[in-house]
């Protein structure tokens, strides 16, 4: 991979049936970098148009949003802190995943276990964050903070990202924002039904660097094992 220009934690599934068909549905596996053949689904056609952000971060659940390294930070830093968080925490058992619309996008949302998500994400965000370095001007532009609540404003300016501690929602991103996403989401909660973890486990934390190209790739797994 080239120079890494950020760093994140993110959930992604380990290999099996479930992460195949994601990995297909975006168009690219994270872990290899390498793009994938997309199915064309009844009702939504090529799904190219409509998977293009989804498919730059990989799929993935965000636990720590992306971030540039502080001065004097390494990557080797960041292994650390990511690998002493994992050996400390347990895994987050969820009853299952479902199909959702969020904000003008489909998405996989977890079932049945809110609070130890919360637990979960809020104990990595805290311990990351000495690795962050500050936001720039045109990086806190980039979250629009006047359309933000004044909590949230709070939140970008102390861990960096609006979407944390009490604010924070799991989910596992399928599409771009679309002006008609109900008939999509019916269609890809048909596609995955089959692959759907029943229980949904959080078991690992996976470090992911964004390369120069602004694509996402997978470089190392952490198991949950506290």
């Amino acid at each position: 991979m080239d120079r890494i220009a950020r760093y994140a934690v993110y959930y992604t599934p380990r290999e099996g049936a479930f992460a195949f068909l994601a990995n297909q549905w975006l168009g690219r596996d994270p872990a290899t970098g390498n793009d994938l053949p997309q199915p064309v689904l009844a009702g939504i056609g090529d799904p190219h148009g409509i998977t293009a952000e989804p498919r730059r971060y990989g799929f993935h659940g965000t636990i720590r949003a992306p971030f540039r390294l502080a001065e004097g930070a390494t990557e080797a830093a960041a292994r650390d802190c990511v690998a002493s968080l994992a050996a400390r925490l347990s895994p987050v058992v969820c009853q299952g995943l479902q199909a959702e619309v969020l904000h003008g996008f489909v998405a996989l949302t977890p079932l049945g276990c809110e609070a130890a998500l919360l637990d979960l994400g809020a104990a990595v965000v805290e311990a990351t964050n000495p690795l962050r370095a500050a936001l720039t001007e045109a990086e806190i532009a980039r979250r629009r903070p006047d359309q933000l609540s004044p909590r949230q404003r709070e939140l970008l300016h102390r861990w960096g990202y609006p979407h944390v501690m009490e604010e924070f929602r799991f989910h596992l991103t399928l599409t771009d924002r679309l002006d008609d996403p109900e008939p999509v989401r019916a269609a890809l909660e048909g596609f995955f039904a089959p692959v759907l973890p029943r229980p949904f486990v959080i078991e690992d934390l996976c470090l992911f660097g964004e390369g120069q190209s602004g694509r996402f790739q997978l470089l190392h797994r952490y198991a949950l094992t506290g």
